[in-house]
């Protein structure tokens, strides 16, 4: 029963959408923009890193060594799952906001860093970047816990998915952003150091001043995280983790009172019975614990882990697959900032055409739809077009198909954002205790970019050992296995954070009790 829930509570679920909610989003969502500019502005530049630093005399310019290849698209998510861990559990011990800034503030100085470096040698550079990629990656990490508790616990319950939804999508436009300030350095370059192609000149299709062009496309994913820095500061505390957490009603009835512009009554007698009656009080590897959320806690983290071995390969690797069937133009007949411009090109149609509307698809729909149905339906078609790219490999590589395998590639991404890669970000901010909210959610997180480790490092090593045709059919298969996962996640669609979790039926029995006595 509603009534038995404390009142700052029941205000925040019942509020009706507000500035104050537009406000968090955006200012949620900034570090979802710099998040995804971060991690896959990388993949904008690699052939260019090799052009510069690893051209061996071949005709194939471009081409990064396996071990380096898999350590600068890898490393940035080492960072990113030791920080959703970390500051999952640092989220959970001293509160969402103090934590929110210490997270950016880190994004911001080591994407600065990235594109610095230690010397002029190829082993220094590298080990520069890689370097500070990681301390970047556990930035950004911190970022997927904050956010997503920080936004479920500011919104109110009949668009809760909504708005945790509409943080995550800002990772779309940050994908989009990548590509559009690669094109824009890249055209700029090229008009002021024109250059002739690879195949007429190989070592002249490589302009000094190409150096820069990396260097510059990294370091601007600073600028949108200093943006927002202020704003960060100001948002007070959550009152989920004031009350719950921290249980001072006084400070979240004060809070939300000047949030939601209402006089909320501060009830501290309430939070007294909860402490006193116990019920709620489990820790994360309690009997109780795995007893009430442990099989949820199995559902979040493994579909995470196999969508993004599949979702990060098709991301980070995409540019390789095009050159594959022959929509990029072969590397030996380009410059390399030439090349740079057609990759950033490619991928931002990708993005624009699929990956930014399977976003907001899922924002417009997930609470109407429900987020099991989503993640069911995103895996299921997901794993259809896999397999329809994989089966008629050959056919797809001929001259005149390509637009038909990069239409098909465009769906699987706008049914993983139209699916599970949204849902899985949701889930977890809703389901579990306020207490151990930060830290499930970091765990699930944490499994996810696991997920992404083994497509970083393994696509590398799978395309070529076993050929992207059966790399493809691989990634097809994990999808499947996602599919039925799915059924040990919850639906959490029209309910409240405290239903959802079991703190509502503990504090119904804590007053049942009191009654009694």
């Amino acid at each position: 029963m509603a009534k038995e829930q404390l009142q700052v509570l029941n205000a925040l679920d019942a509020a009706k959408t507000q500035w104050y909610h537009f406000t968090a989003i955006v200012i949620a969502g900034m570090g979802f923009f710099t998040d995804a500019y971060d991690l896959f502005c990388i993949s904008l530049v690699t052939k260019l890193l090799g052009r510069l630093y690893y051209y061996d005399g071949s005709d194939n310019p471009g081409s990064l060594p396996s071990n380096v290849s898999s350590a600068i698209n890898g490393v940035a998510f080492c960072g990113t799952l030791v920080g959703q861990l970390f500051f999952g559990w640092l989220g959970d011990k001293m509160g969402r906001k103090r934590v929110y800034g210490m997270t950016l503030m880190l994004m911001v100085i080591c994407s600065l860093a990235s594109g610095l470096s230690f010397g002029k040698e190829p082993k220094s550079v590298m080990v520069t970047l890689c370097f500070f990629r990681f301390w970047l990656g556990f930035g950004i990490g911190g970022d997927y816990p904050l956010s997503a508790t920080i936004m479920s616990e500011y919104a109110n319950k009949k668009t809760r998915g909504a708005f945790i939804a509409a943080v995550f999508a800002m990772q779309g436009f940050g994908i989009l952003a990548g590509g559009m300030v690669a094109i824009i350095v890249s055209s700029i370059f090229k008009g002021l150091h024109p250059a002739p192609a690879f195949q007429f000149d190989h070592v002249g299709s490589t302009v000094p001043e190409a150096d820069y062009v990396w260097r510059i496309i990294l370091m601007f994913g600073a600028l949108p995280a200093l943006a927002t820095y202020y704003w960060r500061m100001k948002m007070p505390e959550t009152a989920r983790y004031t009350a719950l957490v921290a249980k001072n009603a006084k400070q979240a009835a004060s809070d939300m009172s000047k949030v939601l512009e209402v006089v909320i009554e501060a009830e501290e007698e309430k939070i007294e019975q909860q402490e006193t009656g116990g019920g709620n009080d489990f820790g994360l590897f309690s009997r109780e614990f795995v007893k009430r959320h442990g099989l949820h806690l199995v559902g979040t983290a493994t579909t995470w882990f196999l969508l993004d071995i599949a979702y990060y390969s098709q991301n980070l690797f995409q540019k390789d697959i095009f050159s594959a069937i022959g929509w990029i133009p072969a590397a030996k007949t380009m410059n390399a900032i030439e090349e740079v411009y057609k990759i950033a090109r490619a991928q931002t149609l990708i993005a624009l055409c699929s990956t930014v509307p399977g976003y907001w698809f899922t924002v417009a729909l997930i609470d109407r739809v429900g987020r099991f149905s989503i993640q069911l339906m995103g895996f299921f078609f997901m794993t259809v077009f896999m397999f329809a790219l994989a089966i008629p490999y050959h056919h797809w590589t001929l001259e005149g198909n390509q637009i038909g395998f990069v239409v098909m590639y465009s769906l699987t991404f706008f049914f993983a954002n139209f699916g599970p890669n949204a849902t899985s970000f949701v889930v977890p901010a809703e389901i579990f205790p306020a207490r151990l909210r930060s830290t499930c959610h970091g765990i699930s997180a944490a499994a996810g970019k696991a997920g992404a480790m083994v497509g970083a490092f393994g696509f590398v090593y799978a395309e070529n050992g076993i050929g992207i045709r059966n790399t493809l059919i691989i990634m097809a298969v994990v999808n499947v296995c996602g599919f039925f996962f799915t059924f040990l996640v919850p639906e959490s669609k029209g309910k409240s954070l405290e239903e959802m979790s079991g703190e509502l039926q503990d504090q119904q029995a804590v007053d049942n009790n009191n009654n009694v006595v």
